[in-house]
């Protein structure tokens, strides 16, 4: 499923429904000048936004906390996860991370994990849509990941999720399964666009307020788990921003 927080109508006159814990990738290519991010064009005859490009992401599984991983997340990252309002434990924070990666090779066919000595038996519990890494002799690693922004869909609509943004470096990828993307597929095409481009211009507003905090972190050098991180909310009617 992609973009999670895209995938709410404008009528807010739904019964309440209690946000879903959801998570979106922003892969992102810093070897030129200007900064570029992944985003997929989604199939012309979809019902929901075709012919939008889109990031990756997706609802959080119930599975997604036991996945064997190379890498544990920095504590840096668990801190910021676990921060804003509901409050969530370390197992959840750990599972948001694992989501993204899932996701993303997921819709994407790009892999964000490393091989490791043994895997003692991990192999065998990375099935369904992790089997391509078992297939590789990767496990997953949530390690490089960094949360750029936290969002909750505003009451009333006919989906809600509490999503968290996160980032990596196109250097994470460590494989790419083939097929994934075509002409059939729910993303037609995979795209490296400068951040700034006027193809970025029709994304959802809320991704495109956090693509402007992911261009001011980028700006500062190399990321950091200390950095502010924005949280987006509604109350009274209001969006009001936070800071985790």
């Amino acid at each position: 499923m992609s973009e999670p927080e895209k995938e709410e109508k404008e009528d807010d006159s739904h019964p309440y429904r209690r946000p879903k814990d959801a998570a979106t990738l922003i892969l992102v290519d810093r070897s030129g000048s200007v900064p570029k991010v992944l985003v997929g064009k989604r199939h012309d005859k979809v019902i929901f936004m075709p012919g939008k490009f889109v990031f990756p992401g997706g609802r959080v599984d119930a599975t997604d906390n036991k996945i064997p991983v190379a890498a544990e997340i920095p504590k840096g990252l668990e801190k910021k996860l676990i921060g804003g309002s509901p409050k969530i434990a370390p197992a959840r924070a750990r599972a948001l991370a694992v989501a993204a990666i899932r996701e993303a090779c997921e819709e994407t066919g790009l892999c964000l994990g490393r091989k490791v000595a043994r895997m003692n038996g991990a192999a065998a519990k990375l099935t369904g849509e992790w089997k391509p890494f078992a297939e590789a002799g990767l496990l997953p690693d949530p390690s490089g990941l960094f949360l750029i922004a936290r969002a909750i869909t505003p009451p009333g609509r006919v989906r809600r999720f509490d999503t968290r943004f996160f980032t990596a470096d196109a250097s994470s990828i460590a494989h790419r399964v083939e097929g994934v993307v075509h002409a059939d597929a729910e993303l037609v095409e995979l795209v490296w666009v400068e951040l700034g481009s006027l193809s970025l211009a029709d994304l959802h507003q809320m991704t495109k307020m956090v693509l402007r905090e992911l261009d001011k972190r980028l700006a500062l050098g190399p990321l950091s788990h200390a950095a502010e991180v924005p949280f987006f909310h509604f109350y009274g009617g209001k969006m009001q921003r936070d800071v985790i």
